[in-house]
């Protein structure tokens, strides 16, 4: 049997690949369920880059669950930002990896990266565009698919480039204790600005106000009224939005705007089981209140990622900011841990550990 120098993964070895497949399409009217992906072991994969490819071969150690991955779990006529999954292959998201072999010359054999990898053991990374070299191995490499990966720079971009917050101002964050809302609120505590988030249950609510350091925070599930607890939150109005939701909780967002105000949208999780998605009835606001509301996407940012990485982790080593993880073990449980995001189950960034090493 023939190898390389130095370690490398010899050229003959085969490993069985375990993965989790999407069965087939969902309907978009109804949530995801467990049984629609199943865990497969009987695939193999070959340690090693095929001859002459720039692509890396690593070992899955952490795998990020994601509301966005409903969406690609239905068929769209009309492509999105992100393709659809295709039933039968490794449903696929950010993740943490090892390099077990490389043909790019920024990626060596024992690097640790992040970036698009499958639900799966191995994934042979063609498209390297967004794989990033870890730097900092002094921190929990699973943060890289968290504060310090997708999740983080899209908390950073999206206050800091979209929302251009300044000191005193009066944020509201939706989904606050997720994965990105729960870095959006630290962030504005930081620039000085007054700090409100909802959630979905009363541990959630503890938790942004006694770990997270938010000044405020409400259970939106025992509100009768969205307008009136945030009028009891704002009496002023808000500045900022961090927009997660949708649906009525933009409406009486919308309602409860200053002049001025900025509203970055990043997600709308509670439309995304619906065939028919919510109206929203406030939109004249924009208008008489000379509100801003921009989408975006984070991978427009990833030039910022470096900046961005200095920073936080800066922050994290001085104590400024704290991450709060939901932790799955063992691939099996990632579909479990899916689902789970839709019925509000995870507390902070849910995450799947498939290999520590």
């Amino acid at each position: 049997m023939s190898g390389r120098e130095g370690g490398m993964v010899m050229e003959e070895e085969v490993m069985v690949n375990r993965k989790v497949v999407l069965k087939h399409h969902l309907p978009p009217d109804r949530m995801p369920k467990e049984s629609d992906m199943e865990l497969v072991a009987t695939d193999t994969v070959r340690l090693r880059v095929p001859s002459g490819s720039t692509a890396v071969l690593v070992k899955n150690l952490y795998l990020s669950c994601d509301p966005y991955m409903r969406s690609r779990m239905t068929k769209h006529d009309e492509p999105s930002y992100v393709p659809d999954f295709v039933p039968g292959t490794p449903i696929s998201s950010h993740g943490v990896g090892k390099v077990l072999d490389s043909g790019h010359p920024d990626f060596k054999v024992g690097d640790y990266v992040w970036g698009m990898t499958g639900w799966e053991e191995y994934s042979l990374i063609t498209s390297t565009e967004h794989l990033i070299k870890i730097n900092h191995t002094d921190v929990p490499l699973s943060y890289y698919i968290g504060i310090l990966g997708m999740p983080g720079l899209t908390a950073y971009a999206g206050f800091y480039e979209i929302c251009s917050p300044k000191k005193g101002e009066y944020v509201f964050i939706s989904a606050a204790s997720g994965a990105v809302g729960q870095l959006v609120g630290q962030f504005a505590k930081l620039m000085g600005c007054y700090v409100v988030g909802s959630a979905g249950s009363d541990e959630k609510v503890n938790l942004l106000k006694n770990k997270l350091g938010f000044h405020e925070a409400f259970n939106y599930k025992k509100e009768p009224d969205l307008n009136k607890a945030l009028k009891r939150c704002f009496p002023e109005g808000i500045d900022i939005y961090f927009e997660n939701v949708g649906g009525a909780m933009l409406d009486a967002v919308l309602a409860n705007m200053r002049l001025n105000g900025r509203i970055a949208v990043c997600g709308m999780i509670s439309q995304y089981n619906l065939g028919k998605h919510d109206g929203v009835h406030n939109l004249l606001a924009l208008i008489a209140k000379c509100i801003r509301m921009q989408g975006f996407l984070v991978s427009n940012y990833y030039k910022c990622y470096r900046e961005f990485e200095e920073k936080v982790v800066q922050y994290m080593k001085e104590g400024k900011i704290v991450y709060i993880e939901d932790i799955a073990e063992g691939l099996e449980n990632a579909p479990s841990a899916l689902t789970g995001l839709f019925a509000g189950r995870n507390v902070g960034k849910q995450l799947i550990v498939v290999a520590r090493e």
